[in-house]
């Protein structure tokens, strides 16, 4: 998910969170129809400022969970050298 999807994501959870507290909806059906009401809006929104909508957004080449994984193998392959020698202990030039 790239900053643009994250943006329109976060401002429509936003958006669902205020109306639902305006509205004082209280039970879960109401509350998925409200969430649904303002992501199809910001969907439109998007539309129709030309903006490109989500699924049209480049995918990144890893997944999240592949970053993931890999960077656990990093971890589990021991620490990484130091690029440069420890200050306490002396180099062999000195």
């Amino acid at each position: 998910m790239g900053s643009d999807e994250l943006i329109a994501n976060a401002f429509r959870a936003s958006l669902a969170r205020q109306k639902l507290e305006t509205d004082q909806v209280k039970d879960k059906e109401a509350a998925n129809r409200t969430h649904h009401q303002v992501g199809k809006k910001v969907r439109e929104t998007i539309q129709e400022l030309g903006g490109t909508l989500p699924e049209n957004l480049p995918t990144p080449e890893q997944s999240i969970q592949e970053l993931q994984r890999e960077e656990q193998r990093r971890l589990q392959q021991g620490p990484q050298l130091p690029l440069f020698p420890s200050e306490d202990k002396p180099s062999k030039e000195e």
